[in-house]
């Protein structure tokens, strides 16, 4: 098996765990996989497929602009400008980006503060934080019609230490060093995110009045 076969099964065992999880309403999200450095290419799902089933046209290879390696009638997913930016700004190895309702909630909740930091939380040691009083931030950045400029305003919040970035009412990027870190990463965020939801229906006020960073 070549690498990019590999790589192709690893995204596609991702693409269905996440797709039992319904985190793909009406065809949505994107995902891809590093396949190699330098040049860089990588596996980037296919516009418009449906991906709670997998089939050989699932993933295209592209390279760092996005365009397909090889003669193809898939089209890569509108979104793979973000993936190539992930990938030129950090060392990520693979990027996940999925819709639920918990992620555009807090999205929409903080969007004028601009990010969201948890603190004081059992699962962020998911991101390597081990830290009595450590922190998590994830910035969030408007939903642009216009990809490119969404583009850009994504990677102008990708820093060393990021690990996500929301879209304001679209949805949450993630990356991690290998799929296996960036799958921790979305469940990790998608834990916090669903807890904080649910923590202000529970206690509305005491959580609003904390506004630079979530303890619960």
């Amino acid at each position: 098996m070549s690498l990019v076969e590999e790589r192709w099964v690893e995204l596609a065992e991702i693409k269905d765990d996440l797709a039992r999880r319904h985190w793909f309403p009406g065809t949505s999200g994107n995902l891809s996989i590093k396949v190699s450095d330098d040049p860089l290419t990588f596996l980037v799902t296919a516009s418009g497929r449906e991906k709670t089933k997998r089939t050989p046209d699932d993933f295209l290879l592209v390279d760092r602009v996005g365009q397909p390696l090889e003669s193809t009638h898939l089209k890569a997913s509108a979104e793979t400008g973000i993936h190539c930016e992930v990938y030129r700004l950090s060392d990520a190895g693979c990027c996940l980006h999925v819709h639920t309702i918990d992620n555009n909630v807090i999205s929409e909740l903080y969007a004028e503060q601009g990010f969201i930091t948890f603190q004081g939380q059992e699962l962020i040691k998911a991101f390597g934080i081990w830290e009595q009083d450590g922190t998590i931030t994830v910035p969030i950045v408007e939903n642009y019609a216009d990809l490119h400029h969404l583009t850009q305003e994504v990677a102008k919040v990708i820093t060393s230490k990021s690990k996500a970035v929301l879209i304001r009412n679209h949805g949450i990027t993630v990356w991690g060093k290998n799929a296996f870190e960036a799958k921790k990463h979305l469940e990790a965020f998608e834990f916090l995110f669903s807890y904080h939801v649910k923590m202000r229906l529970l206690s509305p006020l005491p959580v609003l009045a904390t506004r630079q960073k979530v303890t619960i």
